[in-house]
C-alpha cells in the first residue's frame, strides 16, 4: 500500500487508524515533513487523530505537535485521555493556544484546562481572547465533576414573548451563534429561563406564531452546583437533548448537551468497570511506574485478605492431612463462590448507578438474588457431589462437598448485593472495594464450610 494511498480524499472521514497510517504519520514525524503530516492527518476524524496519538510514544507525540504546528485541530484535543491531553498541552505553542478559544466551545477549554498545573493553565488562558477567558475562568470556579463546569456559555436565547419570525432573524442575522444547538432558550427580564423551543418547531411553524406556545412540555433545569452524574442521569431518564443550566438565583448561566452528558455516562460506567478490577484511573498511555503506583494498593489489599484466607485454612490442618482429597477440592467450593459473588456484585453496582436498585425494592432484590443463589446452589450441589463420588469414591465427602457448595453459593448472594448496599450506605462508591470484600466472604465462607463439615462428617 502506498503512502498516498492512506490519505482519504473525502474530508474528515472516520477511519480507525490502521498500521500503516501510524507507520506513514511516524515517518512524516521522523523526516520533518510538515506537509506530509497535515495531509496524513487533516482527512481524519478528530477522535481517530487523538487515538492515533495515544498509539505512538510520548516522545513522537512532542515531535508530531510541533511539527504539526498552526495547523492542529483543537477539536482533537477534547477527544484525547486525560493522561496524553495533560502531556500535550504544555507543548503547544502560544498560536496553537489561540485557536482553542477561537474554535472551541467554553465547555471544551475547561475540560481541556481544569486539570493543568497553574503555570500552564495560566498559559492557556492569557491566550484566550477577554470574553472567552471570563468565561472559563467563571467556569472553573464551580466544583470538579459539577454541571458548572460540564455546561457551554454559548447557548441562543429569545425573549419570551417573541414570535417565531423574530427569533429566525436573529439567528439569520447573528455572526456568534454556537456551533451546534438544538433550543433556544425563553427567558423572562431577570434572565430566568421559562421554556425552550426546539429548532424543529420553530421551523415547521409559521412566522407569526408566539415562541411560547411552542415549547417543550417540561422544562427541566439544571443547577451549576448539582454533581454531574445527576446530570447525566437526568438526561439519560427523561430524553433530554440539551437543559439549561442555572445559578443559586435561578438565572441562566449555560446549557449543557447531550454529548456532553453522554459522555460523564460513558466516563462513569467505565471508572466503575476499573474500580470493580482495582485499577483505579488507569490509562492505556500510562507509564509502568504509573500503573504499578496504580496497582499497588489493591493487590496489597488482596494480599491481606488472602492471608485471612490462609488462616482458616490452617484451622483444619489435621482434616488435611487425614483426607488429602480435601486439598484437591477445596479451591472449587471457593472459585464456584467467588465467581457467583462478582456476577451479583456486577448487577448491583450497576443498578445502583443507573439507580434502579433503590430503598423501595431492595428487599425484593435482595430476595431474589438470594433465590438465585440457592437454585444456583442446589444445582451445581449435584454436580460436584457426584463428581466428588466418582472421583474419590466417597459418597460423603460428596455430600460434604455438595453441602459447602449450597452454603458457599448463598453466602455470595447475599455477600455480592449486601456489600454494595452497605458502602453506598456509608457514602462510598459501590465499586471502589466491593470486589476485594466479596472475594473474601467468598473465599473464609468457602474453606470455613467445606473443611468444618469435612471435620465434623469424614473424621
Amino acid at each position: 500500500m502506498s503512502e498516498d494511498s492512506l490519505v482519504t480524499e473525502s474530508p474528515r472521514q472516520p477511519q480507525l487508524p490502521s498500521a500503516e497510517l501510524v507507520d506513514a504519520v511516524l515517518a512524516a514525524v521522523e523526516s520533518g515533513d510538515a506537509a506530509r503530516l497535515a495531509g496524513l492527518l487533516e482527512p481524519l476524524h478528530a477522535a481517530d487523530i487523538a487515538d492515533l496519538l495515544e498509539q505512538i510514544e510520548p516522545d513522537s507525540r512532542e515531535r508530531l505537535i510541533t511539527l504539526w504546528g498552526d495547523r492542529i485541530d483543537p477539536e482533537m484535543l477534547s477527544e484525547l485521555s486525560e493522561g496524553v491531553r495533560d502531556e500535550i498541552m504544555p507543548l503547544l505553542s502560544p498560536a496553537q493556544l489561540q485557536r482553542l478559544g477561537d474554535e472551541l466551545e467554553t465547555d471544551d477549554v475547561v475540560y481541556l484546562v481544569e486539570d493543568l498545573d497553574e503555570p500552564v493553565q495560566e498559559k492557556v488562558l492569557e491566550a484566550l481572547d477577554d470574553a472567552d477567558r471570563a468565561a472559563v475562568e467563571s467556569s472553573l470556579t464551580y466544583p470538579e465533576d459539577s454541571a458548572g463546569r460540564l455546561m457551554q456559555r454559548e447557548l441562543v436565547t429569545a425573549p419570551e414573548h417573541w414570535t417565531v419570525g423574530e427569533i429566525i432573524d436573529y439567528m439569520r442575522a447573528s455572526d456568534d451563534l454556537p456551533e451546534l444547538f438544538y433550543d433556544v432558550i425563553l427567558t423572562d427580564p431577570r434572565m430566568h429561563p421559562v421554556g425552550a423551543v426546539a429548532l424543529s418547531r420553530i421551523m415547521a411553524n409559521r412566522r407569526e406564531v408566539p415562541l411560547a406556545s411552542l415549547t417543550h412540555e417540561d422544562l427541566h433545569l439544571i443547577r451549576a452546583d448539582q454533581p454531574q452524574e445527576e446530570v447525566a442521569y437526568a438526561f439519560n431518564q427523561y430524553h433530554m437533548v440539551s437543559a439549561p443550566v442555572v445559578d443559586a438565583d435561578g438565572r441562566l448561566v449555560g446549557v449543557i448537551t447531550i454529548d456532553d452528558a453522554m459522555g460523564v455516562l460513558e466516563e462513569e460506567a467505565e471508572e466503575d468497570m476499573r474500580r470493580l478490577a482495582g485499577v483505579g484511573d488507569e490509562e492505556i498511555t500510562d507509564r509502568v511506574w504509573e500503573i504499578v503506583r496504580l496497582r499497588f494498593p489493591w493487590l496489597a489489599i488482596n494480599l491481606v485478605t488472602a492471608v485471612i484466607a490462609s488462616l482458616v485454612i490452617s484451622l483444619f490442618e489435621e482434616e488435611l492431612r487425614a483426607v488429602v482429597a480435601l486439598a484437591v477440592l477445596m479451591p472449587i467450593v471457593a472459585s464456584m463462590g467467588g465467581n457467583a459473588g462478582t456476577q451479583t456484585l456486577t448487577v448491583a453496582v450497576r443498578a445502583l448507578a443507573t439507580r434502579d436498585l433503590t430503598a423501595s425494592n431492595m428487599d425484593r432484590v435482595v430476595l431474589r438474588e438470594v433465590l438465585v443463589g440457592l437454585g444456583n446452589g442446589l444445582a451445581f450441589a449435584v454436580i460436584v457431589g457426584a463428581l466428588g463420588v466418582v472421583w474419590f469414591g466417597s459418597p460423603m465427602l460428596g455430600v460434604v462437598l455438595g453441602l459447602a457448595m449450597v452454603i458457599n453459593l448463598l453466602a455470595a448472594a447475599l455477600a455480592g448485593i449486601l456489600i454494595p448496599l452497605g458502602l453506598e450506605k456509608l457514602g462510598a462508591d459501590p465499586a471502589l472495594a466491593s470486589g476485594t470484600f466479596v472475594t473474601t466472604v467468598t473465599d473464609v465462607v468457602g474453606f470455613f464450610v467445606f473443611l468444618g463439615l469435612a471435620g465434623m462428617l469424614l473424621l
